[in-house]
């Protein structure tokens, strides 16, 4: 029986996921596994193997040598190893040597070839996966990946929220865009999901704050990059915490659960915001009631549906009205484009509509 195979039930405790970004030599991970298996939440080691780097000359992992390391740290200190598969090659071989997890890395679930190969490698294989979001906030590539494992049997899978590249800066080097995650976990609200904060924050310094971060929403572990001397790493050098920092950050850490068992104000709260949310979506469909009206004038004088010079003025009256009640001006920008959005789609519905009705 593989020991992992009861590491993705979904607990009250949290679980910690540490390791190298790249497992350099079998005295790194050594250095490493002693302090981690101290806290007692740290339940699974992961370390890369095989390091797909964004440029030819980095380095790029040990392969089979570094497997021969882990299956050797795994049998003297009786600790799972995760690594990351990327082909089938690279699961046969992490196979070979019993290796616990496999984890599927965000540049392979971008492409549902390289998930399905992963996927037909793994048929009647009963082995945990974890799954990383994509690089980019495409959030049914995700929901792919995941669904070609349970289309084949397998359910003893993971979330892993890695964050999301982003050209707007955000100063992480991953954005980590929550409502991307917490919209796949509608999906899945039975598979646990992992933050893989070290990705998020690129500098170890973010690391504890998007960590309590991740708690506060309910996630159920983190995944950490770890190294003895992280200034020495051979990757990721910037992202990588010592065991020592590991265990500090962890000690303040606040863990929340997800369970519901509101008290009576909670409960009172949620109602007066189930209330006004009511009146808000009244509103709206009252406001949308005057699109058609807008859409035949415009039609009649020539105009086009987009006004510029209307929307630039909306906008900023908006943000004026928004920022005398205390309210964000991005918040009330993103609202209104929303709603913007939706006010041109139904004028172009409507002309469509007439075009169709008066055509011969």
């Amino acid at each position: 029986m593989n020991a992992a195979l009861e590491l993705f039930r979904i607990h009250n405790k949290p679980m910690l996921i540490a390791g190298p970004c790249g497992a350099e030599s079998m005295q790194q991970l050594q250095e490493l596994i002693v302090p981690l298996k101290t806290i007692p939440a740290f339940k699974l080691l992961r370390a890369g193997v095989w390091k797909p780097r964004t440029r030819p000359n980095g380095f790029q992992g040990h392969g089979e040598i570094a497997l021969t390391w882990l299956k050797e740290l795994k049998d003297q200190y009786k600790v799972p190893i995760a690594v990351e598969v990327a082909s089938p090659m690279h699961v046969e071989q992490a196979l070979k040597f019993n290796m616990d997890v496999l984890w599927i890395g965000a540049r392979t679930t971008v492409n549902p070839f390289y998930v399905q190969d992963i996927v037909n490698a793994l048929s009647g294989i009963d082995i945990p996966v974890m799954i990383k979001n994509p690089v980019h906030a495409d959030v049914k590539l995700w929901i792919g990946a995941l669904e070609r494992f349970l289309n084949s049997g397998k359910t003893n899978l993971a979330a892993i929220h890695r964050g999301f590249y982003s050209y707007a800066s955000s100063g992480y080097r991953n954005s980590p865009l929550w409502s991307v995650a917490l919209e796949f976990k509608t999906y899945f609200p039975d598979i646990p999901m992992y933050a893989d904060t070290s990705h998020m924050a690129g500098k170890r310094q973010w690391i504890a704050e998007l960590s309590q971060q991740a708690f506060n929403l309910g996630y159920q572990g983190l995944m950490l990059e770890t190294h003895p001397q992280p200034e020495c790493a051979l990757s990721d050098a910037d992202q990588q915490l010592t065991p020592n920092d590991v265990i500090a950050m962890w000690n303040q850490l606040e863990f929340r659960t997800a369970v519901s068992t509101a008290s009576d104000h909670l409960q009172t709260l949620r109602k007066c915001i189930d209330e006004r949310d009511k009146l808000i979506i009244e509103q709206l469909a009252h406001r949308l009631k005057f699109v058609d009206e807008i859409a035949d004038l415009k039609k009649d004088l020539g105009l086009t549906i987009f006004q510029l010079e209307r929307w630039k003025e909306l906008l900023h009256t908006r943000s004026v009205w928004a920022a005398e009640l205390g309210l964000r001006q991005e918040f009330i920008e993103k609202l209104c484009q929303l709603i913007h959005d939706e006010s041109i789609q139904l004028q172009q519905q409507r002309w469509n509509s007439n075009n169709t009705t008066n055509s011969f």
